[in-house]
């Protein structure tokens, strides 16, 4: 396990803390690297498994689009929402099911596929992790499917093995370096990740799943402290949080602030502001919406489908549509005044 608090959350007193209804998000147990003589750097031999409504993916998805190993890593999208209480396995798994239809649309969901990346056709990721003897269940994972194993399931680590190889796995050649080799740099992007993670990230699913009042206000106050704080950094002018650069923290920030103002701001109670309400927030969005293929590396329809549509009644709100609808919003900076 990682002392990384930016990576993952502290586990002293695990039972304790979710007993008394805070959410404490587990730990990803598979902690391989790409470029290791166990799991060389090829392009062609990786495969990722995802759900395009879960943030953790969505930083995994943003990082191969933006470094462009879409023709060189593949990849399989489970539907939005887990199986239900009538599953004959169970309920609450990632499942590869494209002709599951959603609610939302009333349709099959384009984007969803079956396993293409074991060779079994397997239809829970559980499965996957059963062929290692693991009882977890969570996405993404990425995939070697040379070998048939599990290389890693914690997103922040695949953004940087991606990103750290991009070269030898086949990335474009115009890529951006998303991790700088600047030690100071470095540093800056350490810090933003550690309270971006703590408070907003983590901090979102704090405030929407902790049962307790108490633990809630405390997320919810953070949360937004934090959206302020980043507000201001970037009243100087600066394009990205580090400054002119796309970096790893933008990366890390952008799926849940992609996802506040159509489904936090209901769904997880963190109904203080909307990204909108902040000026030079609303921009970075907008600026990082527009910024090498990110647009096409998620889906607000799976975001909505899969956080409402897990709610106790399944129906999926429509709005919002002022001042105009999501996503098309993000490609509108001059709407935030």
């Amino acid at each position: 396990m990682s002392n990384d608090i930016s990576t993952e959350e502290n586990q002293t007193e695990i039972d304790r803390r979710r007993a008394r209804g805070e959410f404490v998000r587990g730990v990803s147990g598979f902690r391989h690297a790409i470029g290791t003589p166990e799991f060389p750097a090829e392009p062609g031999r990786y495969h990722l498994f995802v759900a395009l409504n879960c943030p953790w993916c969505h930083r995994v998805t943003l990082a191969r689009s933006i470094l462009g190993l879409g023709d060189s890593i593949s990849m399989d999208v489970a539907f939005p929402n887990r199986t239900g209480d009538d599953d004959p396995v169970g309920p609450n798994l990632w499942e590869f099911t494209p002709d599951r239809v959603a609610s939302l649309t009333g349709a099959p969901l384009p984007e969803c596929t079956v396993d293409t990346g074991t060779g079994a056709g397997l239809r829970l990721a559980k499965e996957i992790y059963q062929r290692e003897g693991s009882d977890e269940q969570s996405l993404p994972i990425l995939y070697d499917k040379i070998t048939g194993r599990i290389v890693n399931n914690e997103s922040a680590e695949i953004v940087r093995q991606l990103d750290a190889h991009a070269g030898t796995l086949g990335g474009s050649d115009d890529r951006p370096t998303i991790f700088p080799k600047n030690q100071k740099v470095q540093e800056v992007i350490a810090a933003l990740n550690e309270r971006i993670f703590v408070t907003i990230n983590n901090g979102a699913y704090k405030a929407g799943f902790s049962s307790d009042q108490a633990i809630y206000e405390q997320a919810f106050t953070a949360y937004f402290e934090t959206l302020t704080y980043l507000d201001d950094l970037l009243s100087d002018g600066r394009s990205f949080l580090t400054g002119d650069t796309f970096t790893e923290a933008d990366l890390r920030l952008f799926p849940t602030l992609f996802r506040h103002d159509p489904v936090y701001y209901l769904r997880m109670k963190l109904n203080g502001a909307r990204i909108l309400d902040y000026v030079y927030l609303w921009r970075w969005l907008c600026r990082v919406y527009a910024f090498n293929s990110v647009a096409s590396a998620g889906s607000m329809t799976h975001c909505r489908q899969g956080y409402f549509g897990r709610s106790w009644n399944g129906v999926v709100p429509l709005g919002p549509n002022f001042p105009m609808r999501y996503p098309d919003a993000y490609q509108h900076p001059e709407l935030a005044v």
